[in-house]
């Protein structure tokens, strides 16, 4: 059945479809909309909603609810978002799954609480501190904020790890006729869990790809935000502090081929435009209208995905180029990544627009 849905819509009930049964939030301009939805349609189907004080206490809340074994789900924007970032990074380090949708708006602070922006790349993946890895998807249409909204708890469940949704305000807010399957594709775990007594919340069987005990089970998993042993239990030994982090990282390393969610059409043309988000609309019909008006072609890259960063993947992609076009609506946070990646091979260009205005396929074709 199609329907008339914004973009947030469409990520709540792809949440939904993907099994997500308890959201925490607080609501924040732009991204108020999915709590909304959730509000209303999760008690509908068994779940929960609870709307809590602030955003730290929200994504506590939420992942409580994810060590009891719940899908779990929180929305915000960036002043919330920064809120959250603790609370992230224990989600790293005890290895529990949940998404975190941004409906990115402009900063610093509370900054431009209704205009788009794409100004929170950098802080999806530096926010909280130490090292780790993380993953963040970037829709550019309503369609995207649903199935990517499933990929991500999928991906989370998989891998044990926090997976953001890294919408702007544009995304988040327009609206579009979609028709949404009823039925999606849901990763569950191949192998069974061991017995009790054999069971070590994080032994190497269990860092990704398996099936995960939860609190009320009957079997013993400690959790906690310190650098621990396989059972859980806190260490300061050198040699289980490294074990512990290489564990974290090889969630990605691992797993980066099938992770890295590319979409692309004529490589090989001289210019290439790499792009995400709402950005990809407006590079999208610059390279239509350039094309009608000059006969000559022009390549697109669009990230689905920009973290993990495809480096490996965009070297390969824009080795024939000879030039690069990065449209942002920030001051070039991931055109400084493009560069670093490709820049060896081919030059790299930014157009820049964060005035909370969408950037226009005008603003692109003057520097094809």
């Amino acid at each position: 059945m199609k329907q008339l849905l914004s973009g947030n819509e469409a990520c709540a009930i792809g949440a939904i479809r993907a099994g997500v049964r308890f959201f925490a939030g607080y609501p924040i301009t732009p991204s108020t909309e999915i709590a909304e939805y959730l509000a209303r349609e999760l008690p509908r189907v068994g779940g929960t909603f609870i709307q809590m004080e602030d955003e730290i206490g929200s994504i506590c809340c939420m992942n409580g609810a994810t060590a009891a074994g719940v899908k779990a789900m929180t929305a915000t924007s960036g002043p919330g978002f920064s809120l959250m970032q603790e609370g992230i990074g224990y989600s790293i380090m005890a290895e529990l799954p949940c998404i975190i949708v941004n409906v990115m708006r402009g900063g610093p602070a509370t900054g431009t609480p209704t205009r788009t922006s794409q100004a929170d790349v950098m802080q999806a993946r530096y926010g909280t501190h130490g090292d780790h890895p993380i993953v963040a998807l970037c829709p550019w249409s309503v369609r995207e904020c649903f199935d990517l909204t499933v990929a991500a708890v999928n991906i989370s469940e998989r891998l044990r790890i926090p997976v953001i949704v890294l919408m702007d305000e544009i995304v988040g807010h327009m609206r579009e006729v979609v028709e949404l399957p009823t039925e999606v594709e849901i990763w569950r775990p191949a192998q069974p869990k061991p017995a009790p007594e054999d069971y070590y919340h994080y032994d190497d069987r269990n860092n990704y790809d398996a099936a995960i005990a939860s609190f009320g089970e009957g079997y013993r998993v400690h959790l906690t935000g310190l650098t621990h042993r396989k059972d859980g239990f806190p260490t300061d030994d050198p040699e289980i502090i490294k074990w512990n982090l290489d564990r974290l990282r090889n969630k990605i390393e691992q797993n980066r081929s099938w992770l890295w969610d590319i979409y692309y059409e004529d490589i090989g043309s001289e210019t290439v435009i790499v792009c995400y988000g709402s950005a990809a609309r407006a590079g999208m019909e610059a390279k239509r209208q350039f094309e009608l008006k000059t006969g000559q072609r022009v390549g697109i890259v669009r990230l689905r995905m920009v973290w993990p960063f495809p480096n490996e993947r965009l070297i390969a992609l824009l080795r024939s180029a000879r030039r690069v076009i990065v449209p942002e609506m920030n001051q070039g946070q991931l055109y400084r990544e493009i560069e670093r990646t490709v820049s060896l091979h081919v030059p790299v260009v930014s157009v820049q627009r964060y005035d909370g205005e969408m950037l226009t396929p005008e603003e692109i074709i003057s520097h094809l």
